[in-house]
Formats: C-alpha cells, structure tokens, sequence
C-alpha cells in the first residue's frame, strides 16, 4: 500500500536515528494543520517546498560576498545555500540525526536575504530605524527574522514549527562561534545548520576571495587546518563530528573553535570590509537598495499585492541585485537615457 510508505520511513527512523534526533513523527506539526503525505515525511515535504518556491530560485541571482563578481564560478547566495545543505547533511548522517530536518533548515535558512548581501541588508536596517524612529513601522531588518516572514506569510508553505525554528535561530554576524551555538535550542539538527553554516562560509569565502586576486594566498595558520579548500571543509567536519557523536550537543573542539574564529576575523579585515572598489561597490549598492526603501514607503508606489511600510521592505528585500538595478534605473532615470545606461561596462 502507498500509503504505508511514510510509516514505513517514519519507523526506520524510530529505529536507527541517534536518541537526540529528531523524528518526522514526533513533530509539532504545522501553523495550519494537514493531511499526512502518503510518502514523504513532514520534513520531506518542507525540503521540497522550499526547494519549488519562487523565494528559493531569487537567491541565484543575489549577491553572497561579491557583488556582480566577473566569473562563473564565484557563490550567490544559491550556491551558499546548497553548500550549507551538503555539509550539514554530511554531519547529519554521520551522528544519525534527521537529514531531511537538517536540509530543510539549510535550504531556508537565507530566503529572506535582500539584494546585494550584507550591504543590502545593513541599509534596509539603517534605513528602517532612521524613518522609524519613535514611529509605529519595521523597526529595522535582519535577513534572518525576514526569511521566516518569507516562509510563513510571502510564500505561505506552512512549514513545520521544527524548520521554523531552525531558520530563525541561525544567524551569528560576526560573533565567534561559541559552545552555546552547538545547544540544541529547539533541536540538535537546526544547531548542525548553525554550525556548518559558518563552516560552509569561511572556506568558500575564502576559495571566493583567492580566485577574485583580493588575497594572494591562504596564511600559514589556516594552511594548518588543511592545504586546499576541500581539505579545510573536511578537518572541520570530522572535528565536528568526533566531538559530537552521541552527544546532546553540537561541539567544535577549542583548538578547531580558536583557528575558525580567527579566521573569520582575518575574513572580515582582508575581505568583507575591503571588497575591490569599496566606494563603487558596497557604497553605491547601500545607496541604491536605500533609495528603493525609500521611493516604495510614499503612497501609491506599490505594485499591486503589498501595502504599507511592511509591504515596501517585502517588495524590496524580494528583488534580486539584476531585478534591483533594473526596478532603480527604471524608477530614477529618464527613460531616454536608460539605453546608455545598460551599455555602461
């Protein structure tokens, strides 16, 4: 029988996933309440959800550190995403937790980013609290509140409260990684998310940042953790899981958390706050989501379909960094000059 299917993978994982795991059939279920899937589990079917929304397909074309970079090969925040997946997945399996939990959370865990990056979204947050100030409205921005705004009300896919969680709680900004990052605040496969996350970020951030010629070569301290990109992901997921396995808790050695946390601080100097062309890059791209921000709150500027100072931070964290420009261009300059401007180099 079809329907037997689903209990049949719900059994197995009763039966072989680690006691900390979280199983489909224990879920909380949804906001709104469903039928069960004759096949998939519910963590099934918020993976496949999220991978067939429209939000998901938006992050090919919105910037992950370098905006517009010239190459194929350089990550958005598509490919970011899936790189979280693969590795937490890798965790995941490898400590008998809930692959399925854990590639849900991945895949949604930036859905809510706004074009351009962290520059994107520094001026939506700037913006917001300037124009809001004492003032009922958005009282700022954060990439990761949005996502689940994304999930629940822009998109409507009635996920499970368990991939809810795991999308609110990821985000660190630049905090080191800490032991409670590892706590399974709502379960011990969103703090696998949390941890490969940023072990997916500094290695293809810094792979980034070396094919771009921003940085010469990888320091001899990082060169410890291993000599190539791919040799840097698996010594941090083998200490990851060593220190993890049958464990309540996600745990990174203190020698490997020291040498992660140095390398993200010598990221943040050498190559998140001295992109190429700052002035023609990170500023230019903050004035132009800033002008967006501020061109959709006046009333009537809204397409169809979004209303309100809300209305205007979802349409615009919607927008790919192409989408953007072209909604910028369209808006601010006269038409009769918008073909110079496309063939601007």
């Amino acid at each position: 029988m079809v329907g037997s299917i689903r209990e049949a993978v719900e059994e197995r994982e009763r039966s072989f996933l680690s006691r900390f795991a979280q199983c489909a059939a224990d879920s909380e279920g949804r906001p709104r309440p469903e039928e069960p899937d004759p096949i998939r589990t519910a963590y099934q079917r918020d993976r496949d959800r999220i991978l067939h929304s429209k939000a998901f397909r938006r992050l090919k074309h919105k910037t992950q550190v370098f905006i517009e970079p010239k190459g194929d090969h350089f990550r958005t925040r598509l490919t970011h995403s899936l790189e979280v997946a693969q590795i937490s997945r890798t965790v995941a399996r490898a400590l008998r937790l809930n692959e399925d939990l854990v590639e849900a959370i991945a895949l949604a865990h930036d859905v809510g980013h706004p074009p351009f990056g962290h520059a994107g979204e520094q001026a939506l947050d700037e913006t917001l609290r300037e124009v809001f100030q004492g003032l009922d409205g958005p009282q700022g921005f954060k990439h990761y509140e949005h996502s689940l705004r994304v999930v629940d009300v822009l998109a409507d896919l009635n996920l499970t409260h368990e991939t809810r969680a795991g999308i609110s709680g990821h985000s660190k900004g630049r905090k080191d990684l800490e032991a409670s990052d590892g706590q399974p605040t709502s379960t011990l496969e969103a703090a696998v998310v949390r941890v490969c996350d940023r072990i997916a970020y500094l290695n293809h951030d810094l792979d980034d940042a070396l094919r771009s010629g921003l940085v010469g070569e990888v320091p001899a301290e990082f060169m410890r953790i291993g000599g190539s990109h791919g040799k840097r992901v698996s010594a941090m997921v083998m200490d990851v899981v060593e220190n993890s396995l049958d464990q309540p808790a996600i745990r990174v050695s203190d020698a490997m958390t020291t040498q992660m946390n140095s390398l993200k601080e010598w990221l943040f100097e050498n190559v998140y706050l001295v992109e190429p062309h700052p002035a023609d890059q990170i500023v230019k791209a903050k004035k132009l989501v800033r002008e967006l921000l501020l061109h959709f709150l006046q009333p009537g500027a809204l397409p169809v379909g979004f209303e309100g100072p809300v209305g205007a931070v979802d349409y615009v964290a919607g927008m790919t960094d192409r989408f953007a420009i072209a909604t910028y261009v369209s808006i601010f300059v006269p038409t009769e000059f918008s073909d110079i401007v496309a063939e601007v180099p």
